[in-house]
């Protein structure tokens, strides 16, 4: 293992058992993030029921103020603009001093069909917001619940920085549904991120079981790792793994001494930015259209597509080059054959190919 890498430096190498344990840790009912549509912002509801109060108040006092002769002041008999407004608040609160009294059958009739009404709005204006944050946390504690029990071979992406998020465009592109993708992300406005495109989202420390355990991970059929650090990745894997030991699991690092590692550590497939990134630079000094075509494919859903696909019982028995799509390699047990390996020139039921398709338009 090399030396630690400065602090602040996007590029960590692994050290035996160390992470750094940011990530945060909260309750169920916080850390569960399920996509919303657009929602006023809560200071603006509230700003907006004050409003609406205000407005309330305002009315009543108008309505004591011009039939101010139906009423009747123990202190002096009369009634002004400032006795309609005391008298529209300590009404409409239901305080009632009973200093002020209608005696007027007009004002009476006004009390009863009107302000009685507009007093029974104002409650429901003030207490409505306290009913609503209530409301809407059962209502979401019932989301929660209700999505736990059909979340099955889901994908879990854990991370949702740069790679997390195009790694889900590259799902999405492929056809899966943003039902089926479960976002976990120690920071806030990555899983508030998440949760406005429309995906489920988890906040916590994905290196920990319970949080794992949140996302529903040990019914998962997939999990991509794709934290910032390499040492993140490791003990995530470790704990996926532990959780779900039938899930496929590729994880992202971006130093090539640490894939085995990885591999020991129960992934799938390994992907080292920083070599790929490395290897695309190199091509692109020799060949810029080389390295153009390779982007293209590794973007999906834009000129070509790498696609793997199971072979067809018309192809079984004959040579991938007379396959309608062109054929790059076959996988056979797990091993990836190329056209130079004797054994790919004849294709066997269960082979899988990788192939190079035009692309279709996303909607």
């Amino acid at each position: 293992m090399s030396a630690p890498r400065q602090p602040g430096s996007d590029s960590t190498r692994l050290s035996p058992l160390r992470s750094l344990r940011y990530w945060s840790r909260v309750d169920d009912g916080q850390s569960v993030r399920l996509p919303v549509g657009a929602k006023m912002p809560p200071l603006q509801q509230v700003l907006r029921r004050l409003a609406l109060a205000l407005l309330v108040l305002v009315l009543t006092t108008l309505l004591v103020w011009l039939d101010r002769t139906g009423y009747r002041d123990s202190a002096d008999s009369t009634v002004d603009l400032i006795d309609s407004a005391y008298y529209a608040t300590v009404t409409l609160s239901t305080t009632g001093y009973g200093d002020i009294t209608p005696v007027s059958h007009g004002a009476r009739l006004t009390n009863i069909f009107v302000i009685t009404p507009l007093r029974v709005l104002f409650l429901i204006i003030l207490v409505g917001t306290t009913l609503e944050v209530l409301t809407e946390r059962t209502r979401h504690q019932v989301r929660i619940e209700r999505w736990r029990a059909r979340i099955r071979d889901h994908v879990v992406v854990i991370g949702y920085g740069t790679k997390g998020r195009h790694a889900v465009e590259t799902l999405l592109g492929q056809g899966t549904s943003k039902d089926q993708i479960v976002v976990v992300d120690p920071q806030k406005k990555a899983v508030d991120l998440a949760s406005g495109d429309g995906l489920a989202a988890v906040l916590g420390d994905a290196t920990r079981t319970e949080t794992l355990r949140r996302a529903e991970l040990h019914r998962a059929a997939h999990v991509i790792v794709a934290p910032q650090r390499d040492d993140t990745a490791t003990l995530v894997t470790l704990t996926a793994r532990q959780l779900n030991k039938g899930a496929s699991i590729v994880v992202a690092v971006r130093e090539d001494e640490n894939v085995p590692l990885l591999r020991q550590s129960g992934a799938n497939a390994v992907i080292t930015s920083s070599s790929s990134a490395g290897r695309l630079l190199g091509v692109a000094m020799s060949s810029e259209r080389s390295a153009d075509v390779l982007e293209d494919l590794m973007t999906y859903g834009s000129g070509l597509d790498l696609v793997e696909r199971p072979v067809s019982s018309g192809e079984v028995g004959h040579s991938p080059r007379q396959s309608s799509d062109l054929v790059v390699a076959v996988m056979r047990d797990k091993e990836m054959l190329d056209f130079t390996d004797p054994r790919a020139e004849t294709l066997r039921a269960g082979d899988r190919l990788i192939t190079i398709q035009r692309a279709v338009p996303q909607p």
